[in-house]
């Protein structure tokens, strides 16, 4: 009975104040309203159902309750299966083809990082503002956002005429790899679309335009093998440790104040022996014997492919050059999700949020800082379409236990998504 009550309160006065909007707009907005009930009904069925990324089961489950709701509106809902060896469950896809509007792609993610093996957190309203859950706010409450914004198009008669393509992947808590095999489809589509829309958590006053990629390194140095005692000297030399130590602090400061730029030594093995696979590292050695071999993992992050680019040249550098007596090293670097540079689309599609955003009544809206948000999905395709991102509900404590999501915001941002939605469908131009 208290979860009832406190539902109904959630789910009564909260009308923007719309002086601004359309006729069709504002019927939008009432239509959302009434199916609220509805929306957190099917947020909580699918916060209950666990999809970790390597659930296949559950995060099919969750998209095929997704599915029924996309088809029942008039989308066209397909798998796009991975490859066996993949071992995700693929991506869901509801397309729905209408007049001559602009083309759009809509992105969420399917999986959380909360696998079966995890202690559960089911769906449970705290008080009048606030829902747990796990995936809530990252990214189930975002999924049911897209479904229920496009509903409430459908319901005011606004969907018709629409172009638009709901992508929600199976695998973005693990950073869709390898991106060559689970990103082709979505880049393909991409290209065929006018503008990306991405609803990762996000807030009314604030949506990104901008995201930092993420690629991974590995450090190799090798020195010479002997009794400790010999250390420093010319025959013996430093070792290999030492030589990781001294590159990995040239890393810190020879880069640290670049803007934007961050890189991690997640992970320092060094000693007689270093055994390193694709996520674990196995290490030998003796406290008397200098080290021959150090591995350090660690991750680097950046905006844009020219500073890419620029900083993988700095950290070789560092690298080759200037190694200590009897050592020498190598960095190797693997691809992995690029960035969301700054482009003039992502600027347009910014300011014609904020103009929602005034027109309902909900204040200005402010571009986040690239270093507040991880990569995303949404950087696979940012270099062929304006993209922007932060479109899904708000909340805290993403990828940890007790995840929030703010239940008074959440309606509002289902409102500005499908007024949203429908002004750029409509729109000829950016």
């Amino acid at each position: 009975m208290k979860k009832m009550l406190l539902l109904v309160f959630i789910c009564t006065g909260l009308n923007a104040s719309p002086q601004k909007l359309s006729a069709t707009e504002k019927k939008i907005l009432d239509a959302v309203n009434k199916q609220l009930p509805q929306t957190f009904k099917t947020l909580e069925e699918i916060v209950n159902i666990n999809s970790g990324t390597m659930n296949v089961a559950g995060v099919r489950a969750s998209g095929e309750i997704l599915r029924t709701a996309f088809e029942k509106i008039g989308f066209v809902a397909e798998w796009i299966k991975m490859p066996d060896s993949i071992k995700t469950a693929g991506h869901l896809v509801a397309t729905k083809k209408g007049g001559k509007g602009k083309k759009i792609l809509m992105l969420a993610h399917l999986d959380t990082v909360f696998e079966p093996d995890m202690p559960s957190n089911p769906f449970r309203i705290i008080n009048d503002s606030t829902a747990t859950g796990q995936g809530i706010l990252d990214d189930k409450g975002g999924a049911v956002l897209v479904l229920a914004a496009l509903e409430a198009m459908h319901q005011a008669g606004a969907l018709k005429d629409a172009n638009i393509t709901v992508y929600l992947t199976g695998d973005e808590e693990i950073g869709g790899m390898p991106s060559v095999v689970t990103r082709a489809d979505v880049i393909e589509k991409a290209k065929q679309h006018d503008v990306a829309l991405s609803f990762e958590g996000g807030q009314i006053n604030k949506v990104t335009t901008t995201r930092r990629g993420a690629d991974n390194w590995r450090l190799f140095v090798y020195g010479k093998q002997a009794h400790s005692s010999g250390v420093f000297s010319e025959k013996a030399g430093f070792g290999a440790i030492y030589e990781a130590v001294r590159i990995v602090d040239s890393f810190r400061t020879g880069l640290s104040a670049i803007p934007y730029l961050t890189f991690n030594p997640g992970v320092f093995a060094g000693g007689t022996t270093v055994i390193d696979s694709v996520d674990n590292v196995k290490v030998y050695g003796k406290d008397n014997i200098i080290a021959s071999k150090t591995t350090v993992m660690g991750d680097v992050r950046f905006l844009g492919e020219k500073q890419r680019a620029e900083v993988r040249t700095l950290m070789k550098n560092i690298v080759m050059n200037n190694n200590l007596t009897g050592t020498s090293a190598e960095i190797v670097f693997n691809d992995g999700i690029p960035s969301m540079g700054p482009k003039e689309g992502n600027k347009k599609l910014f300011l014609e949020i904020n103009k929602v955003n005034a027109d309902m009544g909900l204040g200005a809206v402010l571009e986040n800082d690239p270093m507040e948000r991880g990569a995303g999905d949404i950087s696979f395709i940012a270099d062929y379409i304006p993209c922007i991102d932060g479109l899904g509900p708000s909340g805290t404590g993403s990828h940890a236990p007790g995840e929030t999501m703010n239940t008074k915001q959440y309606p509002l941002l289902i409102q500005r998504a499908a007024v949203f939605i429908y002004r750029l469908g409509i729109k000829k131009d950016l």
